[in-house]
This record gives C-alpha cells, sequence and structure tokens, in this order.
C-alpha cells in the first residue's frame, strides 16, 4: 500500500481532496496528518490543489512503502517501492 502523509492544515488540504478525486486514493487522519493510501500510484494534479509554490514544494511529509517519482510544477506521483 502507498502511503503519502501531509499535514492536517488548511494549506495542504488541497492536496488530499485533489488526490482524493481518484476512487483508489483514501484519505484519513492519522494524528495530525492526514493519510493518503492506495494499492497502486498516487497522482496529484497541480493546477487542481491551487497550491502556491511554497505550499506545494513543503506539503510531503512522509512517504511509506512508496517513493516519490515526480514532483514538479505539473503535478506530484508517488509509486510503490519495490524491494530493498
Amino acid at each position: 500500500m502507498t502511503t503519502l502523509y501531509v499535514l492536517d492544515i488548511d494549506d495542504f488540504r488541497p492536496l488530499a481532496v485533489a488526490a482524493a478525486a481518484d476512487p483508489a486514493v483514501a484519505v484519513r487522519r492519522r494524528g495530525p496528518y492526514l493519510e493518503l493510501t492506495s494499492p497502486g500510484p498516487i497522482t496529484v494534479d497541480r493546477a487542481a490543489t491551487g497550491c502556491r509554490n511554497a505550499i506545494w514544494y513543503s506539503a510531503v511529509a512522509a512517504v511509506r512503502d512508496g517513493v516519490i517519482t515526480q514532483w514538479d510544477g505539473k503535478g506530484m506521483r508517488i509509486e510503490a517501492s519495490h524491494g530493498d
């Protein structure tokens, strides 16, 4: 399960909302974070978030069982990691 954590604050919530547009992505609160999980990749269209540069590039708190393969001005993609 690919997991992305973002701090549960107003600035970062649009990222979780945009990711949740994919029905395979589940979002739940876990402590002070939003935990986004998916059996496959998690993709986020930056334009859908409305995040400014400073917010966009500081949104990721942690990734579990995945690796960020894209994080640029167009979007973000976290894919499952395959072994160590």
